[in-house]
């Protein structure tokens, strides 16, 4: 099998353009056609991480975060980057990220970290604006056809319900006579733009294929930053914490004062979701939990929320378990190792 085939596959869950625009999540080295001989998960793509790939017999290593983030202009070997990019050439090895576009899909990072924490009904907690619309005029005697091949490209699908489109009948009219025909108005999300209009262009009964496309601003329900759950059952804001840095492994857990309330609902985001505190707020989340809060950003609970930092490894550690689970249930037929590798630079004293 080759990367390609499992990269493509990758892309179908977390699709590269909800990446943010700072993110380099994709192949990062390697030859998409070189066939699979064994693939290491790991958060970090770290120089340790590829000698565990060297001696495992891995010629792919999937990581969260993308070891190369700005151009480089020499190979060197002075940092740590230049020196895993090289080991990674001369061993043949293939480096693939997945980072912002798997944060920001409904099954990805967040969804992991509420289901360790055991939280119901989670949802996207700040959802994006992903989505288009395509309009088209059909004749009457082909629009089936069209909406059915749109249909079957991905297009009509919106939260919980499939197969969605609007038809309206009209008269046609140009420098000669195009009768009856019916307008069509299909929803489909931003990244499957590509897919839908070649579908149209397929089972359109003409060369020329009129239609336009436009973006909307219908918030995408599962397409977004972080996510917001509920607890079983309360608890108290010191049961959940010491449960929290339990849970995530944490060395600690730095936290704004406690409010003497029960705990229900909960805000996460991986990594660094300062930015998402107003949505936790106003969604009336007892607790955020994120990483890489500074010192003043924590005034910003203004006693409204506790934040709670658990650390930035820690928060985004089972999105290698997230990979597996991925992988596995699709593929069989190379080895897929997790890393035995912690790459957390920071340690607790």
């Amino acid at each position: 099998m080759k990367i390609q085939q499992l990269t493509n596959y990758l892309e179908s869950i977390a699709p590269p353009m909800y990446q943010e625009s700072y993110d380099n999540a994709g192949l990062i080295t390697g030859n998409p056609q070189a066939k699979i001989t064994g693939v290491l998960l790991c958060l970090d793509s770290t120089e340790a991480v590829l000698d565990e790939a060297i001696k495992k017999k891995c010629n792919l290593v999937i990581a969260h975060h993308p070891i190369v983030f700005k151009g480089l202009k020499r190979f060197t070997g002075r940092n740590y980057v230049e020196r895993v990019i090289i080991k990674a050439i001369k061993n043949d090895i293939a480096i693939y990220a997945a980072h912002t576009n798997l944060d920001n899909v409904h099954n990805g990072v967040n969804a992991k970290i509420c289901e360790k924490l055991g939280l119901k009904d989670p949802r996207i907690l700040a959802p994006k604006t992903t989505l288009k619309k395509l309009h088209t005029y059909v004749p009457i005697n082909a629009v089936e056809m069209v909406r059915q091949a749109i249909f079957k490209a991905g297009g009509g699908n919106h939260n919980a319900f499939n197969n969605m489109s609007f038809s309206t009948l009209g008269v046609g009219t140009l420098d000669k006579a195009m009768g009856a025909q019916s307008k069509i108005e299909i929803i489909f999300e931003e990244a499957m733009e590509h897919q839908v209009v070649r579908a149209l262009q397929q089972a359109y009964p003409a060369d020329d294929v009129p239609y336009e496309i436009i973006k909307i601003e219908n918030r995408h329900a599962q397409i977004g930053s972080g996510m917001i759950g509920i607890l079983p059952r309360s608890t108290t804001e010191t049961a959940f914490l010491n449960r929290l840095k339990t849970t995530m492994k944490a060395g600690c857990v730095r936290h704004t004062a406690l409010r003497d309330k029960r705990v229900k609902t909960v805000a996460v985001c991986g990594g660094s979701g300062g930015f998402l505190l107003p949505d936790a707020i106003r969604q009336k989340a007892d607790v955020f939990v994120t990483a890489d809060y500074k010192y003043h950003e924590f005034f910003d609970a203004d006693g409204r929320i506790i934040i709670a930092d658990i650390g930035h490894y820690e928060s985004e550690q089972f999105t290698i378990e997230l990979f597996n689970e991925f992988i596995t249930q699709k593929f069989s037929t190379f080895a897929v190792y997790l890393t035995k590798i912690n790459t957390n630079p920071v340690f607790y004293l």
